[in-house]
Order: structure tokens, then sequence, then C-alpha cells
């Protein structure tokens, strides 16, 4: 999810995930790929820059979980529960 400001002033939390293209001409077009349009301040470089800052942060915490993953309990064969969970 990427935080951005409609031409009103209004923040809008936009799915990053959802977006089909950016257009700048002169206002920023957000085109979702369910067809709504948003337009929003900030410039067509920037949503790209919050997208990939996004996205970057999700990866590094999947990695975090990666490296750390042998301290998690082991599971129960069969269950997809930790052993002692229920």
């Amino acid at each position: 999810m990427i935080q951005l400001t409609r031409l009103n002033s209004h923040p809008l939390v936009i799915n990053s995930d959802l977006i089909k293209f950016v257009e700048q001409s002169p206002d920023t077009l957000i085109t979702l790929v369910n067809g709504e349009k948003i337009v929003v301040r900030e410039s067509a470089q920037d949503v790209l820059e919050r997208v990939v800052q996004f996205r970057r942060s999700v990866l590094q915490g999947i990695m975090l979980w990666w490296d750390n993953r042998s301290a998690l309990p082991p599971l129960v064969e069969g269950n997809s529960h930790p052993a002692g969970e229920k």
C-alpha cells in the first residue's frame, strides 16, 4: 500500500498491486486494473518510487523471516500449526 494525495489535498492509500499504469500530462493519472482512474498530486516518478520502496520493504520482511525461520518452533507433521499450538 502506498500513500498519495488527491488534488483536493485529502490523503489516499492505494494498493500498489492494483495499478495498471500511471500517466502524467500535466496531472498524474493512475489507472487501476479494474478501470478506476485516480488523479493525484504526486508526480508519476514519485508514484513509481513509492511503489518500489513499498515492494522493497515487503521483500526485506520476507528475507528477515526466511533468515530467522530456524528460530520458529517446528511444525507438527500433517498440521499447519507449530508444535504445542492447537
